[in-house]
């Protein structure tokens, strides 16, 4: 991962609302956010208002062995 950013949560976030606000899609960023902080899981899916999340500056991509290609 690069660097880190930090965020606060708004009412009603969850880690996916997060992502999406900031990276523009949920997809692998959802997990990376996880790894980074393990802690929010225990919370539940709906963080509380102000909870701090640590964002990867620059989120890994999946590798092209994930897609799966439906035509030639």
């Amino acid at each position: 991962m690069g660097s880190l950013q930090t965020v606060r949560s708004i009412e009603g976030d969850t880690v996916d609302k997060i992502c999406y606000r900031y990276f523009g899609a949920t997809g692998n960023h959802t997990e990376q956010v996880l790894d980074t902080n393990p802690h929010l899981a225990a919370i539940g899916p709906v963080l509380p208002n102000g909870t701090v999340v640590i964002l990867p500056v620059q989120v890994t991509a999946p590798t092209q062995s994930n897609f799966i290609q439906l035509w030639d």
